[in-house]
């Protein structure tokens, strides 16, 4: 982390490093042309002063002074130019490029630009004057009128790139110089800062496997005390999660013994040879039922686990849930018949017909499967008062919602109960006594919910009428058992 950090730090520094060099370019450029601007200026008031003093000097000694400025020196380059705006040049450079878009009555102040002349970039300094002149430029002292004059002085522009070169040397050389430094402060400043890091880690490192224990964040510095409060919150959810696991292993292994122990029992006591072949045959069907019930036990654990590690490997495909809900219906036909309860089954389809979800078919079939052996085991039933179970398929209005629903006649759940239900191996009172059981039914029936995104909601139902129609004898018909029974939805969005 401490590598990437300062990689992340340095890389931007590399790219500013060139920026940073053009900006102080363009300003070294403002700043030395600041000096050199002014040496235009005066020498624009030098000719202006000659011009004002006409009267003195002769049109030899005007001609001896702009030969003057006009001259090379070195790097520099000086031009000068004074136009007359009724007789064209007066005296200098000819070719120096006159602006078109100065105002020829602006003469209150020197103005600059750049130009190109025989191939290299000037700079130029004007100013409009008026001065008195003879025709054509000639001097004539008896006859003097004034004349509004541009008078023009440029330079070349070597001195001021050797100016700003130099400028930015004398900046940049010292950059240079105190990056290593800046690198290195920057670097005891990471080992600095990052030493809280290194103290957690140290504690976290020092720490037993099995300790999961929170975090003291008094001894912590005050950098990483948001990092222990979220470290102290994982450990109090994996804690949780680890004593739950530990009660449902133990109650699984609870589960389990007791259908392994009558088989262990039954076993032994088939081997005696007292028997008569009646009470060899009865042993034997015990045996089968403890078995019966471990296996039980047995898939629906495999059933809760395979449904609680789904969530990320889970793959959903596009699924008609009422051909799902069919398919379950005609596994447990036989179990429902066995006990004379009247099944039945309905398709409330809306608009569109159709009443597919993405989902995983084998966690749903599964789900389904649960609620309804859940309803055959708990619904009282016999052959004069026949249990009565109802399955329906619904798409709601306006269709974005699939709702499974399967109504009992059973004894139903009592509401402070209508929580605690959806706990692993939670068995109801009263009817976990009657009615042979593990209570991971519901358990796996909301952990596959959850994983679809569902949400399963337990009603009451206060009359419960068989599939035909009828909610007592008539007609003939057997009188249906018609105690509170259950409702359990299961509500699934269609919405993306």
């Amino acid at each position: 982390m401490f590598g990437g950090i300062l990689d992340w730090m340095l890389i931007p520094l590399l790219f500013l490093w060139p920026i940073s060099l053009v900006l102080i370019w363009l300003v070294a450029i403002g700043v030395a042309n600041k000096p050199y601007d002014r040496v235009l200026e005066r020498d624009i008031q030098t000719v202006e002063a000659l011009l004002s003093e006409q009267h003195n000097i002769s049109v030899p000694s005007f001609e001896a002074m702009a030969r003057l400025l006009t001259q090379s020196s070195g790097a520099k380059r000086t031009y000068v130019q004074v136009k007359s705006v009724e007789d064209g040049l007066v005296v200098g450079e000819a070719g120096l490029p006159v602006s078109q878009e100065e105002d020829v009555f602006s003469n209150a102040e020197v103005r600059f630009r750049d130009e190109q002349y025989q191939g290299e970039k000037i700079r130029v300094a004007q100013r409009w004057v008026t001065a008195p002149l003879g025709k054509m430029g000639h001097v004539n002292e008896g006859n003097l009128k004034a004349k509004l004059l541009l008078v023009q002085v440029a330079e070349t522009y070597e001195r001021r790139g050797t100016l700003a070169q130099e400028i930015v040397k004398g900046v940049m050389l010292p950059q240079l110089a105190i990056l290593p430094l800046g690198i290195l402060l920057l670097w005891i400043a990471l080992a600095k800062g990052l030493q809280p890091l290194r103290s957690l880690e140290e504690q976290i490192r020092k720490k037993r496997s099995d300790d999961l224990s929170p975090l003291d964040p008094r001894v912590m510095p005050l950098e990483v005390t948001t990092l222990v409060a979220s470290i102290n919150e994982l450990l109090a959810r994996l804690e949780s999660s680890i004593e739950a696991k530990k009660r449902f292993l133990a109650d699984a292994a609870h589960q389990l013994k007791t259908p392994l122990a009558g088989l262990r029992m039954q076993a032994e006591l088939a081997q005696t040879e007292h028997l008569s072949n009646t009470e060899l045959k009865h042993t034997l069907k015990l045996i089968g039922l403890s078995s019966v019930r471990a296996t039980r036990v047995v898939n629906q654990l495999l059933s809760l686990a395979r449904a609680e590690g789904g969530a990320q490997s889970m793959s959903k495909t596009r699924c008609d849930l009422a051909e799902l809900v069919e398919e379950v219906i005609q596994e447990t036909w036989q179990l429902a018949s066995q006990k004379y309860i009247d099944l039945g089954f309905e398709k409330i389809a809306g608009s569109r017909g159709a009443m597919h979800l993405e989902g995983n078919p084998i966690l749903i079939k599964e789900m389904v499967r649960n609620l309804l052996e859940n309803a055959i085991h708990y619904t009282p039933s016999d052959l004069q008062s026949p249990g009565v179970i109802n399955l329906s398929v619904q798409v709601s209005h306006p269709e974005k919602m699939l709702i499974f629903t399967i109504e009992d006649s059973g004894p139903g759940i009592s509401e402070p109960e209508k929580d605690l239900v959806f706990q692993p191996f939670y068995r109801v009172l009263g009817v976990a006594s009657q009615v042979d059981g593990s209570g991971l039914g519901l358990s796996i029936v909301k952990e596959i919910a959850d994983q679809h995104h569902a949400r399963v909601f337990l009603e009451d139902v206060r009359e419960m009428h068989s599939p035909t129609g009828h909610a007592g004898q008539n007609m003939g018909m057997p009188e249906y058992n018609k105690s509170r029974g259950l409702r359990v939805r299961v509500v699934f969005s269609l919405a993306p």
